[in-house]
């Protein structure tokens, strides 16, 4: 049972309206850390490579911790929208999507100079050499990224927003530094969670799935 109200979605309301939220990040709300620790509660469910759970946590709510985080995801956001893999510089010949992809190029500016004042900011990490292995990381990854997006999930049926961007990780040794890291443990993501302003959200437009489906053969 949970300590926190959980919202009323069935699962596929759930799987379709957790988004990446941004501008809509309430950042005058405080977050109680007891729901945090029940949304990672649900996330250690998730599978990990033969059960070996190599992950660790941290959550980062002291305000000049997440200023200097938020000073480096400000500085790599600003070089990552002057770059040709900004949003609003991708499908610009298809006026639907160069719509949408100019709001997410405005969202990802917003979270960029505000990373600093969300209230609760969550790295997962991951053991592993500190030189990565050659090849396929599939395995190494997949023992991490779904128990974060477990806990995407469970933030959004407790009425949390998250978004889930990788942008510091171009400088993960100083986010490292500033938290206490150990060598050897390896950042996948950086989730800033918060209250959302609003009432809800809705599905995302998307690919035809004609477009993108293969069967038997590619």
């Amino acid at each position: 049972m949970s300590e926190f109200p959980v919202l009323d979605l069935t699962p596929d309301e759930l799987l379709t309206t957790t988004r990446t939220v941004r501008k809509r990040l309430d950042l005058t709300r405080p977050v109680p850390l007891d729901l945090i620790k029940e949304c990672l509660e649900i996330a250690l469910q998730a599978p990990s490579g033969s059960n070996r759970q190599g992950w660790q946590w941290v959550v980062v709510t002291n305000p000049e911790l997440r200023r200097q985080i938020g000073d480096i995801y400000k500085d790599v956001t600003e070089s990552y929208l002057a770059s040709q893999g900004a949003p609003a510089q991708l499908f610009s010949d298809d006026p639907d999507r160069a719509a949408v992809q100019a709001r997410v190029g405005s969202s990802a500016e917003w979270l960029g100079q505000h990373m600093g004042e969300v209230p609760v900011l969550m790295i997962p990490c991951i053991k592993a050499e500190r030189t990565l292995p050659a090849g396929n990381q599939a395995g190494l990854w997949g023992s991490l990224l779904p128990a974060a997006w477990s806990y995407a999930l469970a933030a959004r049926a407790r009425g949390l927003g998250t978004a889930w961007t990788t942008l510091h990780l171009a400088r993960e040794a100083e986010v490292a530094e500033i938290l206490g890291i150990p060598a050897g443990f390896h950042q996948g993501a950086l989730v800033p969670t918060a209250y959302f302003t609003g009432e809800t959200f809705k599905p995302a437009a998307r690919e035809p799935i004609d477009n993108i489906l293969h069967l038997d053969r590619w």
